[in-house]
């Protein structure tokens, strides 16, 4: 990564007006914000991909809430970077600006961006299992395993998509909607592996959208990105809107 790769992308920028993000688990990371999966996921004697089902929140709510009140101590201690900061400032810089998250921890909601699409959803908000309403909740540590729907008495539930649940229709085709419609895709710390959200970069580049992707190392998509920046979002972004100002 050069700084003329990095004035190129400002130009790319510079000259578009509808703008689509995707953001994935490497743009909270450099929060600080662990993955939860893989080798460094266990806690307890759990992986994240035994407790974040349906089947297992069926079996034993209280322990999947006990993971998920462990997991919300520690994001609710991280803040956004200035990655998070940037985009939340393009937001009022581009005419149409969308920025669509695999991430549930809510750190852009907290940099400021608005206008949103978390694709898995946000772990700071609860789904009645009965009445299926969402309420916001920022509590750490929660005051009752399992917490209960206030109004129904129900147990509510982590709003977040599980293995082996399907992702909001509407949510979905809304973030296809904007990447057909977009002149410039953003792809930024994901591993372009997880679907559907590694289709949507694939899908904007097919609608004749520019890809730039900003990772630590090549994905699958690199190849069918038109500019690839390597290195940290947190340190790219900025350098990015630097330029911007001056061109």
């Amino acid at each position: 990564m050069n700084s003329e790769d990095i004035k190129r992308a400002a130009e790319i920028f510079r000259n578009a007006k509808r703008i689509a993000v995707l953001t994935g688990a490497g743009i909270s990371a450099e929060s600080g914000v662990p993955t939860f999966r893989g080798k460094d996921g266990l806690w307890r004697q759990f992986r994240a991909e035994d407790l974040a089902t349906p089947e297992a929140f069926s079996r034993d709510p209280k322990l999947v809430w006990e993971w998920y009140n462990w997991r919300r101590g520690l994001v609710g201690k991280v803040e956004p970077n200035p990655a998070h900061q940037t985009l939340a400032k393009w937001e009022t810089v581009f005419p149409e600006f969308a920025l669509i998250t695999q991430n549930v921890d809510g750190l852009h909601v907290k940099a400021g961006s608005k206008n949103i699409l978390e694709l898995h959803g946000n772990i700071w908000k609860l789904r009645c299992t009965k009445e299926e309403t969402v309420t916001e909740n920022h509590a750490s540590p929660l005051g009752e395993i399992p917490p209960r729907c206030p109004a129904c008495g129900e147990m509510l539930r982590p709003h977040v998509v599980w293995f082996g649940e399907a992702l909001d229709p509407n949510i979905l085709h809304r973030a296809f909607s904007l990447c057909s419609l977009c002149e410039v895709m953003l792809v930024i710390g994901t591993s372009a592996f997880v679907q559907p959200a590694a289709s949507l970069p694939l899908y904007a580049s097919d609608a004749g959208a520019k890809i730039i992707e900003i990772n630590p190392d090549p994905t699958p998509l690199t190849s069918y990105a038109n500019l690839f920046l390597q290195g940290k979002a947190g340190e790219i972004l900025p350098l990015i809107d630097q330029y911007l100002g001056t061109i």
